[in-house]
């Protein structure tokens, strides 16, 4: 039987669309379901207030005996979980991989994964792991084996000095990153993010109790933060300014003035930290160069810098990550670590010392996948330049173009409906061009498109000529 939803008050959309949420509502009873109007408010304050407004659901069960009982549950959950929205590129890659395995020919452009394999020696050190013996668990901060190639590598390419106990590696960048914001923030500390932004780094303030304070950049500033906008937003509560350089989803690079700029601004805050999200690094195309915020004068005490080996070194499915900062705070990230998942992989960790031992930047194997990278930026960056009606900064890092097509908003698309923001056009090409990409308000700025050219030159070039045939009945409604 299908299941029935009955609410006496009406409930906001969440997400992209019900096609993506990737919720399964059916079942074999018949149930019936309360809401409230609005979610209550991210305080501890408010735990009591809201079970006491909670959803509740009556299930009707048929006992042995062949009468029925009423069976009240409570099913409210946290205000903390509440306050949190699902992550788009998450449920829009879910169910465009959800059309691929039906048999439509979708392309897949929204996920933030190299489509290369991980480099054959990296691979070979995992699977010699498995064969001797390495499946045990690690210790919690991570193998002192790896900690100490991180400690040389941030020496080496980072000109950062740290020791072992400094390090903490994590199933994962986002796992370090979330960590991070728990150990340092209180309930009503601001997290100063710049926009466009990852979509977790608000979300992540929020389950910290935090509240995110997010700060816009102009396409025409290459998404760079205006120092000036920065000094004048931070308040007494500012506890975490998060950067990302360089950038998903937009690929701007941060130039060494510009991040001097912002440190001399952060040092008047004895309060403030940062966090240097630098998961990128190796994904850069020069004259673009990397700068760590930690190595700029005064900002190593108050700097957390986050990296891993998903991106660069292609090890996504290998969930490996890790964080190098002052001892204090690292010891506190270690401390939610150990209280929930412990220590990442072994196996994945021996992969992680064979990654680092690639040489300086990733040595040959990085410098390939970078080739490519750059090769596939540049034939984007030119095809879409040649389009009416969108604006493009171009990227000096990642994999991902960030396309204003804000242009084409309020035009009436025959066959689908009005073009009304982000959110629409991408489920317009996904309709009409069968190329799945992210809109942009999931970043923060709801005027552009993520795309991910993380997918061969030849997958590109037939999505761009896709979205090309599906823009050709729109015309801009106001000029670019």
């Amino acid at each position: 039987m299908a299941t029935s939803f009955h609410s006496s008050t009406s409930i906001s959309r969440v997400g992209f669309s019900s096609q993506f949420t990737g919720s399964n509502l059916a079942s074999k009873s018949s149930v019936s379901v309360s809401l409230p109007s609005s979610l209550p408010n991210l305080t501890l304050k408010s735990v009591e207030t809201s079970r006491q407004q909670s959803s509740r659901i009556s299930a009707m069960s048929k006992a042995e005996s062949g009468s029925f009982e009423q069976l009240n549950v409570d099913i409210s959950l946290s205000p903390r979980v509440n306050s949190v929205k699902p992550s788009k590129t998450v449920a829009i890659t879910d169910h465009a991989t959800a059309l691929a395995q039906a048999g439509v020919p979708v392309i897949r452009l929204a996920a933030g994964e190299p489509d290369f394999d991980t480099p054959a020696v990296i691979a070979e050190a995992g699977i010699n792991a498995i064969r001797e013996g390495h499946t045990r668990y690690s210790p919690n901060a991570g193998t002192l084996e790896l900690r100490t190639a991180i400690c040389n590598k941030l020496k080496e390419e980072n000109g950062l000095s740290y020791k072992p106990d400094q390090i903490l590696v994590s199933n994962g960048a986002k796992q370090s990153i979330i960590q991070a914001v728990l150990a340092v923030c209180s309930p009503g500390d601001e997290v100063i993010i710049p926009a466009p932004f990852w979509v977790s780094y608000p979300e992540m303030a929020r389950l910290a109790d935090a509240k995110p304070v997010i700060l816009p950049t102009l396409i025409s500033d290459n998404f760079l933060l205006d120092p000036k906008l920065l000094e004048s937003k931070i308040t007494e509560r500012s506890r975490l300014l998060i950067l990302c350089s360089p950038s998903n989803p937009t690929g701007s690079v941060y130039p060494k003035e510009l991040l001097e700029r912002i440190a001399e601004i952060v040092a008047k805050h004895p309060r403030l930290l940062v966090l240097s999200d630098e998961i990128y690094e190796h994904i850069i195309y020069a004259p673009a160069t990397h700068t760590s915020f930690a190595s700029l004068p005064g900002m190593y005490e108050r700097t957390l810098t986050v990296n891993g080996f998903s991106k660069a070194f292609a090890m996504t499915g290998w969930r490996l990550g890790y964080i190098a900062g002052p001892k204090h705070f690292v010891a506190a990230c270690n401390k939610i670590q150990s209280q929930s998942t412990s220590g990442a992989s072994t196996i994945s960790q021996k992969a992680g010392v064979a990654a680092l031992g690639l040489g300086y930047a990733g040595g040959e194997a990085v410098a390939t996948m970078v080739k490519a990278f750059r090769e596939r930026r540049d034939f984007l960056v030119r095809s879409f330049g040649e389009l009416e009606g969108v604006k493009i900064s171009e990227p000096q890092g990642a994999f991902y173009l960030f396309i204003d097509f804000s242009s084409y908003y309020g035009v009436e698309a025959e066959g689908f409906g009005k073009i009304e923001n982000s959110e629409t056009l991408c489920r317009y090409f996904l309709d009409k061009a069968q190329v799945a990409l992210v809109p942009g308000d999931a970043f923060g700025d709801d005027t552009c498109i993520r795309i991910s050219y993380a997918a061969s030159l030849t997958t590109l070039q037939a999505a761009f000529e896709r979205i090309k045939k599906a823009l050709v009945s729109l015309r801009p409604a106001v000029p670019a």
